[in-house]
Parts: structure tokens; C-alpha cells; sequence
């Protein structure tokens, strides 16, 4: 796939932390000239001095920086300056796209909000992520979130929930959200020639992203709970099970017939023709039980060799690894992205995972 697809594109991105500038180098990774600009006086975007112990204190683009900001030439303005303003503008000046995260009420204060800017550029598409639509002022940050739309509450296991996830997911998801919205007015603008706005918040991205899990309670009543990994229709579906070199497989399996082929890989027959476990439902109504007859079968086998098997009669399951056997692999590696932020040299993985071929 061409890395310039999106070449004729200029973007000014006036975001910070995860979100706004994840939609960034999304554009930048797909050729768009994506200038960002950070506050001056803040000494730039805060994620710049978020490190991970042992990380070097003295850098000035943090790997957590460096994740979400790639491609881009840097600017550090502060927009109440009447000189830095000026630049500002001229940075906007031919801009297809603005990006921002900025509290509705600074971005008015500012008087860069939308209603100003369109008014004195009609074909600019601007895009805006805020935290919360019922308080569109009010701090969000991923943590936040998760707790208010519902994942926190069903996240962990019982003994250890409410947890957040690993990752500022809130954030992703409104940074794969604003994406669509952008290339549907990009689209929009090629018919019209018109400008759009597109905003999104974490909030609404959470709620909309919340699947099965709010079908489950919108047309059954049921209030999801921290199961861990767990499915809720499904087993053994998240059962996590430890192999005889002590490393951990979690298995995906969805159908009887996949269940049935496990047992039989197991070792264990007998199993899948029991009454309480010849079901899907009956799983899920067992799966404690299951989970208790299964694990001596799989303490049997070496992960790797157990793998092998399950994989080649098409039984779902997955190794569970960490960060390090992860990047081991080739695919992993070719995600990996190397580039020099203030002569520093960082890593990331591309944010562009999807394929496209023209003729």
C-alpha cells in the first residue's frame, strides 16, 4: 500500500495527549503534511514528560509521545501572543484540516472555535474531540470514562473489579471515530467544496462502542459483570488455561463441534459428552466445572507443541504473551516505525493496519 495516498493533504493538528494527535499521524502516516502545534507556555504537549521507570529523563519526546506523533513537524506557539497568533494563522492558512482537543470554552476564548474559523475559511473541515457531550467543559480523561460509560464496572474479575483497561481505549476509540467522520466530510467536501464539523467525544465513542455487552442489558436486563476474561454467551470462551511449562493459553472456543475437537486433542472424550458441558449453554451454565475438568488435560502438554495442535485441526485459542515475545515476532516488527523527533531516535507501531491494492 502507497504511504502517500493522502499526500495532497495539509493538517494542522492542535491537539495533545492520545486522541487528537493519534488522528494525526494516522494522516501522516498516509502521506498528509501534519503540522502540530503545542502550547508554548506549558512547555508542550504533556505527554512529553510521561515516562516509564527507567525511560530516560532527558528527552524530550517520551516513547509515550512518540507513540501518537510521527511524520510531524513540531511548532510551540502560545495563541494569546499576538505574534504566535499570527503564526498560527498562517500555519491554518491552507490547511484542509484542523484537529483539536481544546475545551470548547478556550477554543471560544481563543476565538478558534468553529464558528470563527469557518467563517473566515468556508472549506475548512474541522475536526473537534471533546470529553464528556453532557458537559462538554468538563476534564475527561480515559480513566474517567471507563468508569462513567460501564467498562470499569464489568472490567477485572469479581474479587478484583472495578479495573481499567491497559490502554487509553476511550481515546483510541475517539481517535478511530473522528478519523471516519474526517474522510466522510473529506468525501463530502469533494462534491460541495464545503467545510465540515466533526466532532465526537470519548464519552459518546465509549457508549457507541459498547456492542453485545449493551444489547445484552437493552433487550435482556443484563447488567454485564467482571467476569475477566470471560464471554458471557460463550464457553470455554476467555478460560484461561496453564500449560506444563507454566505459560498460559486462553481458548476462543465458539461452537460444540470446536468443542468437541478440543477434547479429543486433549485427550478427554469424555468431557464433551457429559450432559453439563455437551452445550453451549450448558457451558456457560458450568463453566466453573468445565474450567475444573479441563485443566489437569492441559497441564499435559508444552505450550508450544499444544498450539501447533489446536491450530491445525482450527480450534481457537491463543497464547497468552507478553510485551517481549510479542515484538519477537516478524508481522510485530513490521509494524514498527522509526523516525527522529528533535534528533531523537524513537519507535512505534503504524497506526494504518489496513491493506489497500488498486489496479
Amino acid at each position: 500500500m502507497s504511504t502517500q495516498l493522502l499526500s495532497h493533504l495539509k493538517i494542522l493538528d492542535f491537539s495533545s495527549v492520545l486522541a487528537g494527535p493519534a488522528v494525526g499521524t494516522f494522516f501522516a502516516e498516509l502521506g498528509a503534511e501534519v503540522i502540530k502545534v503545542e502550547n508554548k507556555v506549558a512547555g508542550g504537549d504533556v505527554t512529553r514528560q510521561w515516562r516509564v521507570p527507567g525511560e530516560n529523563p532527558h528527552t524530550k519526546a517520551s516513547a509515550y509521545f512518540s507513540s501518537v506523533n510521527y511524520g510531524k513537524s513540531y511548532h510551540f506557539l502560545d495563541v494569546y501572543e499576538e505574534a504566535d497568533r499570527k503564526v498560527f494563522m498562517q500555519l491554518l492558512e491552507d490547511c484542509d484540516i484542523l484537529i483539536t482537543n481544546q475545551k470548547p470554552s478556550s477554543l471560544t476564548r481563543m476565538k478558534l472555535d468553529y464558528t470563527h474559523l469557518s467563517a473566515m475559511r468556508p472549506e475548512l473541515i474541522y475536526g473537534q474531540i471533546t470529553g464528556f457531550d453532557s458537559n462538554p467543559n468538563r476534564v475527561a480523561y480515559d480513566v474517567v470514562v471507563q468508569a462513567e460509560t460501564g467498562y470499569m464496572f464489568m472490567n477485572g474479575t469479581p474479587e478484583t473489579a472495578p479495573v481499567k483497561l491497559p490502554l487509553a481505549f476511550m481515546d483510541l476509540l475517539a481517535a478511530h471515530q473522528l478519523k471516519e467522520g474526517l474522510l466522510v466530510a473529506l468525501l463530502e467536501r469533494a462534491k460541495t467544496g464545503k467545510g465540515a464539523y466533526v466532532q465526537v467525544s470519548l464519552e459518546g465513542a465509549g457508549i457507541s462502542s459498547l456492542a453485545n455487552q449493551a444489547s445484552n442489558y437493552l433487550m435482556a436486563g443484563h447488567i454485564p459483570q467482571a467476569i475477566g476474561s470471560l464471554h458471557p454467551n460463550i464457553a470455554p470462551y476467555g478460560e484461561i488455561f496453564t500449560t506444563a511449562n507454566k505459560l498460559p493459553v486462553v481458548m476462543a472456543v465458539g461452537s460444540d463441534r470446536q468443542f468437541k475437537t478440543l477434547c479429543e486433542i486433549l485427550g478427554c472424550t469424555e468431557i464433551a459428552e457429559e450432559p453439563r458441558f455437551e452445550t453451549n449453554p450448558q457451558r456457560v451454565k458450568h463453566r466453573a466445572q468445565l474450567h475444573e475438568s479441563l485443566s489437569p488435560f492441559f497441564e499435559k502438554f508444552g505450550r508450544d507443541e499444544l498450539m501447533q495442535k489446536l491450530i491445525s485441526h482450527n480450534v481457537p485459542a491463543g497464547a497468552v504473551k507478553n510485551m517481549e515475545e510479542v515484538f519477537q515476532s516478524e508481522l510485530a516488527q513490521d509494524y514498527v516505525l522509526r523516525e527522529k523527533i528533535d534528533s531523537e531516535d524513537t519507535r512505534r507501531v503504524r497506526s494504518v493496519a489496513f491493506k489497500l491494492s488498486s489496479n
